[in-house]
């Protein structure tokens, strides 16, 4: 009797489209136009391309436009085609793209920041044009008439950028790990808040107008998630990351957040599940399993006779444990440890399969992301590295 064959059950992964090589460096950004078989992208080579889908199946550029300083980042408006570039010299430069995408045609210059620009949005409600840069500055310009309506000065170097319409709030993350909320009007702006939850440089910002999420990537490998909307308070943290997290996209119809890292590491996280806030770690001079004293509390080492221990936190319940009560590790998805942590003996013995059961997946591009874009309408995603490397992705087996 032959053998029966059970075929292995096929891994959902990404699907590599298109990969678009013929920049001389790093590329620092790069859009899919939409309703078009087109590729928009700067780079630190100083130039603008447009890469069109040709017969062949193969994206050429139709324009290559060579830019006075190295191009750090871009916004593109399909609307009205206009195309916002910022430079390493603190300028941006506007562009309205001709209907067949084969020209560039110049608009206004902005001389918005002393140092290199780091973020553009072109919001067409109000006519903004908003940027943040290294000079340590959030400003913002009407985009009609050129002028400055105003800046804000950041704590560090301001790296990311997200606007939210409807209530006029700017978010903006900066090097010292923290994430500013302003509250623009036509020519003043006012502090609501800042958050502090990074140990790292925030890298990169995403805004959920609907749930009212803020996402921000850092380079501390982590995510946190900002339940503005619940005005509660609600920070969750996603760790699934080797690397820093270099660009996040939220696909709004699926409910799942994408994240790149360094690494080339693509993360799909399933956000339409139930996640817990991380404990906050406890302060103890013993063991709170087994009361053994820790090394610092000299007079408890003295008067039981014992050698002091080194602490740690049970990544679960916060409780400070010695190694010996804390000596399993496992994953806990839905406080978003996707990799195994040290968990103490008695949470490790509460947690179930079902509890463990990831709520991400892992993908490796296999080049070192920098920027992502995600188009929801097609279900791609578009990742652009400092490998000068662009690549088209269909994400339908994975974002669904």
């Amino acid at each position: 009797m032959a053998a029966e064959i059970h075929p292995k059950p096929l891994t959902r992964k990404p699907v590599l489209l298109s990969k678009v090589e013929g920049s001389q460096d790093v590329v620092n950004m790069a859009v899919i136009v939409p309703k078009e078989d087109g590729l928009i992208s700067v780079s630190e080579d100083r130039t603008v391309r447009v890469w069109m889908k040709r017969d062949s199946g193969q994206f050429w550029p139709s324009i290559f436009h060579a830019m006075p300083a190295p191009c750090c980042c871009m916004c593109f408006n399909p609307e009205t085609r206009r195309l916002t570039v910022g430079l390493d010299n603190g300028t941006i430069s506007e562009f309205i793209l001709s209907e067949d995408y084969n020209k560039m045609n110049p608009g206004k210059n902005y001389t918005a920041h002393q140092g290199r620009v780091t973020m553009v949005l072109f919001v067409l409600e109000m006519e903004w044009l908003l940027s943040t840069g290294q000079d340590k500055l959030f400003a913002w310009h009407c985009s009609e008439t050129g002028e400055r309506l105003g800046n804000y000065r950041t704590a560090a170097c301001a790296s990311c950028l997200q606007f939210d319409v409807e209530t006029r709030h700017a978010f903006v993350g900066d090097q010292s790990g923290q994430v500013t909320i302003l509250k623009l009007e036509q020519d003043n702006c006012s502090l609501i808040t800042t958050f502090k939850g990074h140990t790292a440089g925030v890298t990169s910002l995403c805004w959920d107008p609907v749930q009212r999420l803020l996402f921000s990537g850092s380079s501390d490998h982590s995510i946190i998630i900002w339940d503005i909307g619940g005005r509660k308070g609600t920070a969750l943290e996603l760790q699934g990351h080797n690397d820093k997290v270099q660009s996040i996209s939220y696909a709004h119809h699926t409910r799942q957040l994408i994240s790149c890292s360094a690494d080339g590491g693509i993360v799909v996280w399933n956000m339409d599940v139930e996640r817990q806030e991380t404990p906050e770690w406890l302060d103890s001079d013993s063991c709170q399993k087994c009361d053994q004293p820790f090394f610092w509390n000299f007079k408890q080492m003295w008067d039981h006779k014992k050698i002091g221990l080194r602490q740690h936190h049970c990544r679960k319940c916060g409780k400070a444990v010695c190694g010996k009560c804390s000596s399993k590790r496992s994953t806990i998805p839905l406080m978003g440890f996707e990799f195994e942590v040290r968990v103490c003996d008695s949470c490790h013995e509460s947690i179930t399969d079902e509890q463990r059961a990831p709520t991400a997946t892992f993908h490796d591009s296999k080049h070192n992301i920098i920027h992502v874009h995600y188009d929801a309408t097609r279900v791609w995603l578009l990742t652009s590295g400092s490998d000068k490397v662009i690549k088209l992705w269909d994400m339908t087996p994975v974002v669904s």
